[in-house]
């Protein structure tokens, strides 16, 4: 099992050839999304901490992929990472600047096999042309992949009801899980932690 409370940070890598190729002792949890969809909240929820991933106001601030590393003990075997993409879909980013975020992503997933990818979805509105080409991305290259529904607090009973049937017809996908969470009261994490636990457990044996 995991120990929740003894994550830090780990790295970043602003560009693709920063990024080291792919140990065989690590399982690597990652978390996509665009600008604004509550990454680092999840992130910070999801580890227990108030500021460990920097919460940004601004929009299409994070420019780096950032690696968490879960547990101090370095002999551990596999070593487990959660990694923070950067947020993609803000308009204001200049047109080099999201060049450069695609090419970076690009490069990781090139070098790097993650266990799986949570793919984060504002639950008040539909997923984005940009969520969608991220999920056909993932489905192409058999890149295993989750729903995580954020700000669902944001949304009343009914409304949740309408959103979760709509999103059969636009995320097309068979056996696809999806997990609606709240940064602000907690709903999904331990949804989330188990299926990282499950996973990782696996792969250490």
């Amino acid at each position: 099992m995991i120990n929740w409370n003894k994550a830090e940070f780990f790295a970043c890598y602003g560009t693709g050839t920063q990024i080291p190729r792919v140990s065989d002792y690590s399982a690597e949890f990652v978390f996509s999304g665009r600008s604004n969809v509550g990454k680092s909240s999840l992130i910070n929820k999801l580890l227990g901490r108030k500021s460990l991933a920097r919460v940004s106001q601004v929009p299409g601030k994070t420019a780096t992929i950032n690696f968490y590393s879960m547990g101090a003990d370095l002999a551990e075997s596999p070593q487990v990472f959660l990694v923070d993409l950067p947020g993609y879909g803000y308009a204001r980013v200049s047109k080099s600047e999201k060049e450069r975020w695609q090419t970076l992503i690009g490069a990781y997933f090139e070098k790097h096999e993650p266990e799986l990818v949570f793919q984060l979805v504002d639950f008040r509105h539909p997923p984005t042309a940009d969520d969608l080409a991220m999920t056909e991305f993932f489905a192409e290259h058999e890149i295993p992949f989750v729903i995580v529904l954020t700000k669902a607090d944001k949304l009343k009973k009914k409304e949740r009801d309408e959103r979760r049937a709509s999103l059969v017809e636009e995320l097309p996908y068979d056996n696809l899980t999806i997990i609606e969470f709240s940064a602000n009261d907690g709903e999904g994490v331990e949804e989330l932690r188990k299926i990282i636990d499950e996973i990782s457990a696996f792969e250490k044996n």
